[in-house]
């Protein structure tokens, strides 16, 4: 193994840093060689560290030597992803032959030593050409990957993000303090992952979905304002803008109103857009979880386009179509959403978003088209004509638009014009480019009913504080009860979420009591949050803002994969390390645990 000199690895800049004003300077540069040509005797290398590109140049040598005979030799035999130190002078391109595309375009360094650092084997993609393989190829080879300047932007980005994070806070006194990962399980809408105890038979740690117990207890111990940047876990079917696990800025603080932690969170997030160059308003506007769910069918909207919900339950009344009448006959509603410009789509494409919309649990998705003269055509126009007129008033729907109805219960319906309103926007390029709408919505319910397990659920968990006077009034239906909850929302995604915390015992009892958690299974699980309640816990309340999340919107990234150094899959293996994998029998000797079924029967 080679140990080379100071003077080999020193650089004096970065590849990324040179310009015109460099000119006649003695460089070193270290990097990996992107790319090559050989060009008659002189050999051109664009190579690439973390900063940039700087073009290198071998030319043939003036005298005979074997060292100058050698060093041009390698540079005959460089190749992809070699890693090198080169020493030179840097020059001027030329005006010809600058490259614009580059910040280091208009020189060059014209190579007086070379040194050859590591070899590659062929790569399994070029990482400038990362789009010709799959995702889940670029995660096995996740190092060749991170060496594109994509991937580089992403990750040095969330560094500066997590520091404006810290930083903002930190002026508002705010103290970071860590929380355990092994902790016991306390689930919280997802499944937990455990983890055995080797000491403990028969007992497993689980790994925190949030450090929601532990920020509540560091309020009771008098922190007052608390923060961390942590790692969570939760154990749930993936997506693209979920992983198992994610990383959060949490934040608490004590003696708060809701005002005062959407204002912190405002200050943290204006600073966040104003060093990514995004907008972000002097007042984020706000609007409750009701107004939310009826203008746009979702508590997280897009507020960059329009193409709200108008419910149309009286007018469809009027008229004779089976569909409508039974939604209305069975205590449902019809509500429709205009899509400007749809009556271009097909036959086919209209019948295909009736199809998707089952996806959502609706029976299927109900269609007309505006023509001339604002009548109505195709789809259940011959049902609608005793409203048309007053239907296109309502909606404002012009000529040449889709009218597409939700008939079913209101969650329903909701729910697939929501997702039809955010489908059809992405795909029919509705959404103005570059543009950012932050919204609050708060006044979210406490609960709502599950239909399958036939029982109350909480919406965000069960430490947030009711609306006291909902509370006081609406024991007997508890699902009209509101709760002291608050999303931020940023074109349609959910950035972050949190609440004002029941600070009283006797409050949080019956809390547990509504939702059907009985007294020893609340002290089981809780008995600690309970017990540290006792002992004068202060009013309180915070949030969470989901850092991956926050990330891949500032830098309009489609998958939060691409904004983590080593995610999962959608299937929650890691092809980088095989994980999840199996263990040796020792080990599982050691944690008197025993596999029951074997994988290929449990499949």
């Amino acid at each position: 193994m080679t140990i080379y000199s100071d003077k080999v690895l020193k650089r004096t800049h970065n590849c990324g840093e040179l310009r015109l004003a460099d000119v006649g300077s003695a460089v070193r540069l270290c990097g990996w060689v992107r790319s090559y040509r050989d060009h008659g005797g002189v050999v051109f290398v664009d190579l690439r560290d973390r900063e940039g590109i700087t073009q290198v140049v071998f030319g043939v040598p003036d005298d005979d030597s074997e060292a100058a005979q050698q060093q041009y030799k390698l540079a005959r035999a460089l190749r992809h992803e070699w890693v090198i130190s080169i020493g030179g002078e840097v020059g001027p391109r030329g005006e010809e032959r600058n490259n614009p595309k580059l910040a280091t375009g208009e020189i060059e360094v014209l190579c007086n030593e070379l040194v050859l650092l590591n070899r590659s084997d062929a790569v399994p993609f070029e990482p400038d050409e990362y789009h010709t393989t799959s995702e889940e190829n670029r995660l096995k080879y996740r190092y060749l990957d991170l060496r594109r300047p994509e991937m580089t932007k992403a990750l040095r980005l969330r560094h500066q993000i997590c520091r404006v994070m810290r930083n903002t806070l930190d002026e508002h006194d705010f103290v970071e303090v860590e929380t355990p990962f092994l902790t016991r399980s306390t689930p919280e809408g997802a499944r937990d992952f455990l983890v055995p105890s080797r000491m403990q038979f028969d007992s497993f740690y689980a790994l925190p979905q949030s450090p929601q117990l532990f920020k509540q207890i560091l309020m009771v111990g008098g922190l007052d304002r608390y923060y961390q940047v942590v790692r969570c876990f939760r154990d749930e079917d993936l997506r693209a803008d979920r992983q198992p696990e994610f990383t959060q800025l949490d934040v608490e603080l004590s003696f708060c109103s809701e005002q005062d932690v959407m204002d912190i969170t405002n200050q943290v997030l204006r600073n966040i857009c104003e060093l990514c160059d995004k907008p972000f308003p002097a007042d984020v506007p706000v609007i409750d979880y009701d107004e939310s769910m009826r203008r746009f069918g979702t508590d997280r909207p897009d507020l960059r386009f329009g193409m709200e919900l108008v419910d149309i339950s009286d007018l469809a009344s009027q008229t004779e179509f089976g569909v409508f009448n039974g939604a209305l006959g069975s205590g449902g509603v019809v509500q429709c959403v205009v899509i400007p410009g749809g009556a271009v789509m097909t036959r086919k494409e209209t019948d295909g978003l009736a199809n998707w919309s089952k996806e959502f649990g609706a029976k299927g998705l109900a269609n007309t088209k505006v023509a001339a003269g604002k009548t109505l055509e195709t789809g259940v126009a011959k049902f609608l004509t005793p409203i048309a007129e007053e239907l296109i008033e309502r909606t404002g729907a012009n000529e040449g638009d889709l009218i597409c109805f939700g008939a079913d219960t209101k969650k329903i319906v909701q729910r697939v014009l929501g997702e039809l309103r955010s489908k059809m926007a992405r795909e029919r390029d509705l959404v103005p480019p570059g543009e950012f709408k932050w919204v609050w919505v708060v006044d979210f319910p406490l609960v709502e009913y599950n239909e399958d397990m036939k029982r109350l659920d909480v919406l965000h968990h069960p430490f947030t504080s009711p609306n006291m006077d909902d509370w006081e009034t609406k024991q007997d239906t508890p699902t009209e009860m509101k709760s002291r909850a608050y999303d931020i929302v940023c074109n349609g995604m959910e950035m972050g979420g949190g609440s004002i915390r029941i600070h009283q015992p006797e409050l949080q009892r019956k809390v547990f009591d509504l939702l059907d958690i009985g007294k020893e299974e609340a002290e089981e699980k809780f008995g600690f949050l309970l017990n540290a309640l006792r002992y004068g816990a202060p009013p309180h309340g915070g949030i969470a803002l989901g850092l991956d999340r926050v990330v891949m919107t500032m830098i309009g990234a489609h998958s939060i994969r691409d904004v983590i150094a080593f995610p999962k899959t959608q299937r929650g293996s890691c092809p980088l390390t095989n994980a999840p994998a199996a263990v040796d029998e020792q080990q599982l000797t050691d944690l008197d645990l025993k596999i029951l079924t074997p994988p290929a029967e449990k499949q």
